[in-house]
């Protein structure tokens, strides 16, 4: 059962692929477009993949995309203020980190459900990022130029027709994310002990795990993750405002659950989570290009999160059995 819901999962991802590759022949499956689309989810896949740490305790966070808004808009704010580039990107980062550990202490040491205590940090980021902005979009002349040049760069690849392929800065910043997400979840004594919780944290907890701090250190994963999105899409529009990231939540959750219905024993996994980000981002490539309506794509990724959910649940079932 599991080897057939695996199947199903891989055949339904790469159908998706094809599916746009035979509708679009000219566009889709041109390299220039899928550099396009690595630059289009980095930010979602570095959200993704630090959300895969707290999920993989059976834990969640509502909260990164107000923490990736805020953290934009510190940084924005600071830009206009005249801080330099390194004050104002440590500000952000330390904003983030800073939401995390409060995340942490709400769920791990104060005993919150995670559905509680973060969709009220959530709230409460959200504000602030109103208030910092002035619930304006801080742009043009107050960001500065090295900011954005940054986003808009990369690694030169060669040529596709006239234009000139570049592997995207934004995209390396991604994949550095994710080796070292990667490392620490699947190849560290720290990681193993997150998957102990998420099996069954009271039996971690008798074997010596110290719960509590790791869900902590976990969260604090999660802020600063969602910090360095919310630059880098900062960085690569140009601008902040106080809602930008709010999309990132629901992608990242999605992304999750789409990659755990890969997973032979239904956990989340960075690996099967970049894999979740790939497919959604093809999805939404491929819909835009066939000028699919927006609403309509949230209406499928809401069909994949419900379909992958469960198909995550049946393998947890069926390896507890």
């Amino acid at each position: 059962m599991t080897l057939l819901r695996r199947s199903a999962s891989l055949i339904g991802m790469a159908g998706i692929i094809l599916f746009f590759a035979v509708m679009k022949p000219a566009t889709f499956p041109t390299l220039g477009n899928w550099l396009n689309i690595s630059q289009q989810v980095s930010m979602l896949l570095v959200v993704a993949v630090v959300m895969t740490v707290v999920m993989a305790m059976g834990d969640f966070d509502l909260s990164v995309g107000a923490m990736a808004s805020l953290a934009g808009v510190v940084a924005a704010v600071l830009f206009k203020a005249g801080f330099g580039m390194v004050p104002a990107l440590g500000a952000a980062l330390v904003v983030g980190v800073a939401a995390g550990v409060a995340n942490g202490i709400l769920v791990s040491v104060a005993g919150i459900l995670p559905f509680i205590a973060t969709l009220a940090t959530m709230t409460v980021l959200s504000g602030l990022a109103f208030i910092t902005s002035d619930g304006r979009t801080i742009s043009g002349a107050d960001i500065p130029a090295a900011f954005g040049e940054f986003a808009r760069g990369g690694i030169a690849l060669g040529q596709e027709g006239d234009r000139i392929l570049r592997l995207p800065s934004l995209t390396l910043v991604a994949a550095a994310v994710t080796a070292a997400v990667w490392l620490v979840l699947e190849q560290t004594n720290y990681g193993r002990r997150l998957y102990a919780i998420g099996g069954n944290a009271e039996a971690a907890r008798l074997a010596g795990v110290r719960v509590t701090l790791l869900r902590l250190s976990a969260f604090v994963f999660t802020g600063a993750g969602a910090a360095i999105a919310g630059l880098m899409y900062a960085a690569r529009v140009a601008s902040a405002n106080p809602i930008q990231g709010d999309g990132l939540m629901l992608s990242a959750i999605a992304a999750v659950f789409l990659g755990q219905s890969l997973t032979e024993s239904g956990q989340p996994r960075v690996l099967a989570t970049v894999a979740g980000v790939v497919v959604l981002g093809a999805l939404d490539n491929g819909l835009t290009q066939m000028r699919v309506d927006s609403y309509v794509r949230q209406v499928l990724v809401g069909l994949i999160i419900l379909i992958a959910v469960g198909a995550s649940a049946l393998a947890r079932r069926r390896a507890r059995a």
